[in-house]
């Protein structure tokens, strides 16, 4: 009998459908609920993007299917990888998932998160939530903290790039006069003073990158900050764009290197808002594609969830 690996997935969830945003708010807000136009302009959003549809969650969804296939195309006859979803704010949560690999007689267990870079306020919320439950299960879980510059992630965000890069060329643009803007998830300015890695993180992906897709021309910036009374690390990326476009920058490509699939932050945020500044700018912005399940990623998730077993002693051979 083969023996099974649990592997928990985690990432930070989406509501099911419209009616489950305001648990899904509340959730978020620790069990504050949000107040009605807060809740309506969530909403708005969610309606706002193509087909008002959910499509992290899908996405997720195919991300975890695509990922437990990758793993079980590895030559490791006597083992059998379970892959399980444990989201941070909606349902199945990250103690579900831990419970339900524990429900199904797993043992050990490798957790990762889909997000390439570690700060202790995303990914490490995520590996405690996710420790704390196994320890009551009495389940072994080791945990991969980031990959932000695993060779197969590296090529695959360089692919995208390269391929908006020819668009424009495509259309007339001189590929260097092209600005290309990696961008991720703001957080609290205050992790600097905590010496927390998430912005060395960033800023060396998007060096290594920009290196393997030839770019010279670019900067990082920030995204979809909260809205909270403390600091968060800018600048945003619509004020990157005003700033270039008085410095006469006509044409930028848009690199989410934080995200690895579409949901609200690139489908509103970048999509939608970024494109009406672009528009008011008298500017041509893109944006890459999302990686979702590109094979490139699943094979960076898949490898990094061997090597963890590998080091852990999971495996013979």
């Amino acid at each position: 009998m083969k023996k099974k690996i649990g592997v928990l997935v985690m990432s930070y969830g989406t509501p099911k459908s419209l009616d489950d945003v305001e648990a899904y708010y509340t959730h978020i807000r620790r069990g504050r609920p949000p107040e009605p136009e807060q809740l309506k302009e969530l909403k708005d959003r969610y309606e706002a993007i193509v087909g008002g549809v959910f499509p992290l969650r899908e996405n997720t969804d195919r991300q975890v299917e695509h990922m437990q296939a990758e793993l079980n195309k590895f030559d490791l006859p006597d083992v059998e990888f379970v892959c399980y979803q444990g989201l941070k704010h909606s349902d199945p949560f990250i103690e579900d998932g831990v419970q339900n690999m524990a429900a199904d007689g797993i043992t050990d267990a490798i957790g990762i998160v889909l997000a390439p870079h570690y700060s202790i306020m995303s990914v490490g919320s995520y590996i405690k939530r996710a420790k704390a439950t196994a320890e009551e299960s009495g389940m072994n879980i080791r945990f991969i903290e980031s990959y932000h510059l695993h060779p197969k992630l590296i090529e695959a965000f360089a692919n995208r790039v390269s391929a908006k890069l020819d668009l424009f060329v495509e259309t007339g643009a001189q590929r260097d006069d092209v600005k290309v803007l990696f961008s991720a998830h703001s957080l609290p300015e205050k992790i600097l003073a905590m010496g927390d890695p998430y912005r060395d993180q960033l800023l060396e992906t998007s060096r290594a990158v920009a290196e393997k897709a030839g770019v010279t021309n670019w900067q990082f910036t920030w995204q979809s900050a909260g809205r909270t009374s403390e600091p968060w690390l800018g600048p945003d990326v619509l004020e990157t764009m005003k700033e270039l476009s008085e410095q006469d920058v006509r044409y930028m490509l848009v690199s989410p290197l934080g995200f690895v699939s579409d949901h609200l932050e690139v489908l509103y945020d970048l999509d939608i808002e970024a494109q009406e500044v672009a528009e008011e700018l008298d500017v041509r912005v893109m944006r890459i594609d999302s990686l979702n399940t590109d094979p490139l990623y699943m094979q960076t998730l898949a490898d990094c969830v061997v090597t963890e077993c590998r080091k852990g002693a999971l495996l013979h051979g």
